[in-house]
């Protein structure tokens, strides 16, 4: 079931197309990635969802119907510039911006109070935002983003900063909120993110949808039929016709290589013409990275 879908969305600043008929579809209790390089719109069309600019023409649809005002109460957003005030104590502020999404003011320090624990800040409540650490801000950003339990979540590179001992906690963070039923959608220049927790993606170049669908889909679609294959004996034997040697790495037991299936036949009979001629250890197809997938889809 898709939760949010744009349909021929376009926006226009001052001679410069920002959107270009994007239209995109998030599945509802999945994690979407929405990538591209810097200033292929990804943001514009993030504030469009956000009902903070409007587009010059297409749709957003909500839940299955045309988006309207009150939608925003059940949405957190987590922006790439996060914008809290530095001189305000934490735990007022995240009351204050909690109420402004809908929640009572008890509810909301009943639920942030219990969130700074889990996050190891709760002795922090009382000190102003300037005197915590980057990481300790993110963190509190973070918190408010997700305090009204909205449906739709966007974090947008909610990574940054974060040594690699607090991006593992927010990632499962990340996927705990998958796993209770909410719809996220993740924009990073984090390639290896992407493969690690988003179902399915869309990329965003020069204003245009250059490419989407399931990340297992997409990575199948763009592999090169190369594989490892260790082999017992001395060298790899094979038809030249079938199988091309790209390099070799020998080992004390074993020799690795890495191959191209020539012919593209399917990987099982690969594997059997080889088993003909060699004694196989291993054998494992490599498939392309979204990262390589990333500069292939922006060059081209």
């Amino acid at each position: 079931m898709i939760f949010l879908e744009t349909k021929n969305v376009v926006k226009q600043y001052s001679g410069h197309l920002a959107l270009d008929k994007v239209n995109i579809q998030v599945p509802e209790k999945k994690i979407f990635g929405l990538l591209g390089p810097n200033g292929a719109g990804k943001t514009t069309l993030i504030r469009i969802i956000n009902r903070i600019t409007a587009p010059d023409s297409g749709e957003v649809f909500f839940n299955n119907r045309p988006m309207e005002k009150n939608d925003i109460y059940n949405i957190g957003y987590l922006p790439e510039e996060r914008g809290l005030y530095k001189k305000m104590k934490v735990g007022e502020q995240a009351v204050y911006l909690a109420q402004l999404k809908g929640l009572p003011a008890k509810e909301a320090e009943k639920r942030l109070r219990t969130w700074f624990g889990k996050f190891g800040i709760a002795d922090w409540w009382n000190k102003k935002l300037e005197e915590l650490s980057k990481g300790m801000q993110q963190k509190v950003q973070f918190i408010i983003t997700v305090v009204h339990d909205p449906d739709l979540l966007i974090f947008d590179e909610p990574f940054s900063g974060f040594d690699p001992l607090n991006t593992e906690l927010l990632k499962n963070e990340i996927l705990e909120l998958k796993e209770r039923g909410k719809t996220i959608i993740f924009s990073t220049h984090n390639m290896a993110s992407v493969e690690e927790i988003c179902d399915e993606i869309a990329l965003i170049n020069r204003s245009r949808v250059v490419l989407n669908g399931s990340v297992d889909e997409i990575r199948a679609r763009y592999k090169n039929h190369i594989f490892r294959v260790q082999v017992a004996n001395e060298t790899l034997l094979a038809d030249d016709a079938l199988c091309e040697v790209v390099d070799r790495q020998p080992g004390d037991d074993a020799h690795l290589f890495r191959v191209k299936n020539r012919a593209a036949i399917p990987n099982s009979a690969f594997l059997s013409a080889l088993l003909q001629q060699n004694e196989i250890v291993a054998f494992e197809e490599e498939m392309p990275s979204m990262h390589d997938i990333f500069i292939q889809s922006v060059e081209r």
